[in-house]
């Protein structure tokens, strides 16, 4: 199942349909997260939300990329900002405007350089906000991305950070390991 089996394997034969996976940054620079204002999307136009987007690039070997290079390419795109991945925020079930399941992988990440930049296209405004700007912004801002900009920037969140150190050498993963205590159950009656 997460080795290097034969892709010509029965199995592969019957994989489900693929669920959307999209990815989302919470980029801080100091105290202040980076935020975009969306030029079009259903209930999107003007309206701010965290850099985000479906993975759907490739690199020049036609592999898709995973999501940590995604997360960094859409920040770039619609906020001209270079980051790197500080680490894995988590994952979020949504569904998309009619109904299609999507996966939200939330990444951490760290501005390196440059003011923010539009690009143009899908948004017309990037900008850096404190917790105090968040609070008193009149424009629209996407309620979940506040929530979880607010989040992070109160401290009150937890980082998987990237390691690469497991048997399948992956390009990044993220991973949190803990030791359960004997008595914890894994489901409620």
């Amino acid at each position: 199942m997460f080795g290097d089996e034969d892709r010509t394997d029965r199995h592969y034969e019957t994989i489900p349909p693929a669920i959307t996976v999209c990815v989302g940054a919470v980029v801080l620079r100091d105290d202040r997260a980076l935020f975009v204002r969306q030029t079009y999307g259903d209930g999107l136009t003007g309206v701010w939300t965290l850099p985000w987007g479906y993975v759907e690039g490739v690199d020049a070997q036609g592999q898709p990329d995973p999501p940590d290079r995604a997360v960094l390419r859409e920040v770039l795109e619609e906020g001209g900002i270079p980051a790197e991945v500080v680490g894995l925020l988590g994952l979020q079930n949504h569904a998309g405007p009619h109904g299609e399941p999507r996966l939200y992988t939330l990444f951490l990440c760290r501005a390196l350089a440059g003011d923010p930049v539009p690009d143009g296209h899908e948004t017309d405004a990037p900008a850096f906000f404190s917790l105090h700007d968040l609070s008193t912004l009149t424009d629209p801002i996407d309620p979940f991305c506040n929530w979880l900009a607010q989040r992070v920037l109160r401290g009150d969140h937890t980082v998987i950070p990237p390691q690469t150190d497991n048997p399948y050498r992956p390009t990044s993963h993220f991973c949190r390991l803990s030791v359960r205590p004997p008595h914890a159950r894994l489901w409620h009656n």
